[in-house]
């Protein structure tokens, strides 16, 4: 190296250090008088047309000295680039000054040095931006975020599933969000690359910046994206240090509307390359460590984007920059447009409704702006827009959506693959649009299959919103609004361990409330051939079946002929977490399963499971058709549900994650008496509260639910008295979700007491 750079340089160097690299090899000279950088690349054509373009941009950013930036430094024949054999190697060759300082990474900056790099950066901006090169408007390379899509071929990469989900869903919001807007952005060449370890710090302000190797014609904003990235993604305290490099580069070169509206999504983007980057690193370059280094700051800054509303970080840069927020209708404008074409039968969750605008994994967003942790909806099960259940029905609907009585791969591909997730014996499926449609349908083929009318149910159970689905619903239609309770139906009583007759301290309580369902056969004149069950009745408060209870029930009902219906359109798909479906926790096998809710991630989708033989009973008489059951598009989407559960192992996650959090209510009942009973399996609890005597708490529910929606975490109530607190969240719920909800949950108590 001493002799190629004497030859070629005339430098005689005291001393040669290797720096810290990505894709190339630096090295720190010593010489008598100076320090010098000599930067080598693997030699291609494209790398010595990059090196020289960036060489030119050098040059004129140092005829202004106002600022320090490394200046090209000439061979002998005059080139500042130059192309030399070392170790038998072409190399594209540089020299550059050295810049003396220490690093930004080496410091404790304070918020005025923030401010000073966006005035550093605006400033070297406002006069790239009359620099003209050919060669870098030409330049296309991954660590430009204009071409973040250059790196979707990493995604795969990423091992973690969940976190590849997440990256995903911000790609997609870079194609949604900013490739739409991008003709309207402005463009010049910028640095795009000022990070800790390229910007110099003296006294808390930036005194250089240094490696223009990510040097790029791109969106001015970017530059901008890009300092803010990394003035806080290693921190605790989210955007704070990102607004004053905002506030710094605006009060010297101002930025506009349309690019600080895309600002959130351009920072996800420079993180989702820098995490499918180090991915691929560790593929193909474990050894590279210095690749590696920022991928954990760099996730944890993106799981902190998505905590937080898209328009709340607007709202933040606009205040930043003196531009005006946004101001939304109000909840009383949006009640008063609503009602004027939707019926008052369509009720408004909470107190204060909530005016929501978009969504994301365990994530809900209002038009204010508020971000709220959503531990309610179990429809959204792998996440609210999960990005791969998305893509599938956007792909499906842009090829063939259809219904039945055409031939597709999609139908019987869906089929095979959730009838895999059932015994042997349940190997029929009709789909259907929903739960309800699919308790209807349900209902009609178990009583062709036995000819028998009569139907026993559930205290409290809700089958759906049709109109049979009301008649086998006590909860609508023991309603005081209700219809009444049909002659064939027949009610039994619901196995309540905590208030019911039979508690759960006592020795085998869901096998004495089973035999008095036996005694309740030998009273109904005709035989019952269905029996319709919730594995945990939702609508009766949360509560599960106890021990042994469909063991007995479903002997007592096939022994007269009857079939026994599983309603898995809550509990089914892994949310129990240690069962895929919620019978299998009463080791027995229904005759038909009923699926819906989470079956399509919010999309509509229904589904009746059954035996081969009620499947022939229904096919002899009415042909059955759905038009939109089973169509591909459904299937995709069906199919992208089951292949997330599996991926992302969102069962064992169900598990782990309700087993902490039924724990922490646990343990939260032992502090205080107004929580009378914690209930339910996996990520479907309840939570019965109750008055210093024992009776049903109502108010104390209610204010519970309000309080927590008041500190932006979604819950509800259920039960004949409401006042069981209801969870059931997305299954990407994780320990901290479930921490945060309970730290809450306590608060709200406490702020009830002091009423």
């Amino acid at each position: 190296m001493k002799k190629v750079l004497n030859k070629h340089a005339g430098i005689l160097p005291l001393e040669i250090k290797k720096l810290n690299g990505y894709e190339n090899e630096n090295f720190l000279v010593t010489t008598a008088t100076n320090k010098i950088v000599f930067k080598t690349y693997l030699f291609s054509k494209e790398i010595y047309i990059q090196n020289k373009a960036e060489s030119e941009a050098l040059e004129f950013l140092n005829q202004n000295q106002q600022e320090q930036i490394p200046k090209p430094i000439s061979f002998l024949d005059g080139s500042y680039v130059k192309v030399i054999m070392l170790h038998g190697v072409n190399k594209v060759c540089r020299i550059l000054s050295y810049i003396e300082g220490e690093f930004w990474g080496e410091n404790i900056a304070l918020p005025a040095f923030f401010t000073s790099l966006g005035v550093f950066l605006a400033n070297m901006d406002k006069r790239l931006i009359s620099f003209e090169n050919g060669d870098i408007k030409s330049k296309v390379h991954e660590w430009d975020i204009q071409h973040l899509n250059l790196n979707r071929k990493y995604l795969a990469d990423i091992n973690d599933h969940h976190k590849r989900s997440v990256a995903h869903y911000f790609f997609n919001q870079f194609d949604d969000k900013v490739v739409p807007a991008a003709s309207s952005l402005r463009k010049s060449v910028i640095h795009n690359d000022a990070n800790e370890w390229n910007v110099l710090f003296d006294k808390n302000k930036v005194s250089g910046v240094i490696d223009f190797g990510d040097i790029s014609y791109s969106f001015l904003i970017n530059e901008v994206a890009t300092a803010m990235v990394y003035a806080c993604y290693d921190k605790q305290n989210g955007l704070e240090n990102a607004i004053p490099v905002l506030k710094g580069y605006h009060s010297v070169f101002p930025i506009n509307e349309v690019e600080l509206g895309l600002l959130y999504y351009l920072m996800a983007a420079k993180l989702c390359i820098s995490v499918c980057k180090a991915a691929n690193s560790k593929k193909t370059n474990p050894k590279n460590k210095y690749a590696q280094v920022s991928e954990k700051y760099a996730w944890n800054m993106l799981f902190y984007l998505l905590s937080i509303s898209p328009t709340e970080a607007e709202n933040k840069f606009r205040k930043a920059t003196e531009h005006k927020t946004f101001t939304p209708p109000t909840i009383k404008e949006g009640v008063l447009t609503r009602n004027k074409h939707i019926s008052n039968a369509l009720s408004l969750s909470y107190k204060d409704p909530v005016y929501m605008e978009s969504a994301a994994f365990q994530y809900m967003y209002d038009v204010n702006g508020n971000s709220f942790l959503d531990a309610y909806n179990n429809i959204p099960h792998v996440g609210h827009c999960h990005p791969k259940v998305v893509r599938a029905g956007q792909k499906q609907m842009a090829k063939l959506n259809t219904n039945t009585r055409y031939m597709y791969d999609l139908l019987p591909q869906y089929a095979e693959k959730l009838l895999s997730k059932f015994p042997k014996k349940l190997n029929r499926v009709f789909f259907v649009n929903s739960g309800s449609a699919a308790s209807d349908l349900a209902i009609r083929m178990a009583k062709k299959h036995t000819g028998q009318k009569n139907i026993m149910v559930m205290q409290h159970g809700y089958h759906g919103n049709t109109q049979l689905g009301i008649e086998i619903s006590d909860y609508k239609f023991s309603n005081k609004t209700g219809p009444g309770q049909h002659k064939d139906i027949f009610r039994v009583e619901i196995p309540d361990t905590y208030r019911g007759r039979y508690k759960k301290t006592e020795d085998k309580p869901g096998v004495s409330y089973a035999k008095d369902i036996v005694e309740q056969l030998k009273n109904i004149k005709d035989k019952v051939g269905t029996f319709i069950c919730e594995p945990i009745i939702g609508c009766g408060g949360q509560i599960p079946l106890p021990e042994g209870y469909l063991k007995i029930v479903y002997e007592a009902i096939r022994t007269q002929g009857g079939v026994c219906i599983s309603d898995e359109v809550q509990t089914g798909f892994g949310r129990l977490g240690d069962w895929f479906w919620g019978y299998e926790m009463q080791e027995v096998v229904p005759d038909m399963v009923i699926l819906g809710k989470p079956m399509g991630n919010g999309h509509p989708i229904g589904a009746v499971v059954c035996s081969e033989s009620i499947a022939n009973s229904f096919s002899n008489g009415l042909e059955f058709f759905s038009s939109f059951g089973g169509n591909p598009v459904s299937c995709a989407i069906g199919l992208a549900v089951l292949e997330v559960i599996e991926d992302e192992n969102l069962q064992q996650r169900a598990k782990e994650t309700g087993a902490y959090y039924k724990t922490l209510f646990l343990n939260l009942q032992e502090k205080y008496n107004c929580i009378g009973d914690v209930r339910g399996a996996g990520l479907f609890l309840g939570i019965e509260m109750v008055s210093p005597n024992g009776e049903a708490d109502a108010n104390l529910a209610q204010h519970i639910k309000n309080e927590l929606r008041a500190r932006f975490i979604l819950i509800s109530t259920d039960g004949p008295f409401d006042n069981v607190i209801k969870t059931k969240p997305p299954l990407i719920f994780n320990k901290k979700d479930a921490f945060k909800v309970v730290e809450e949950f306590e608060r709200s108590i406490n702020s009830f007491s002091r009423l």
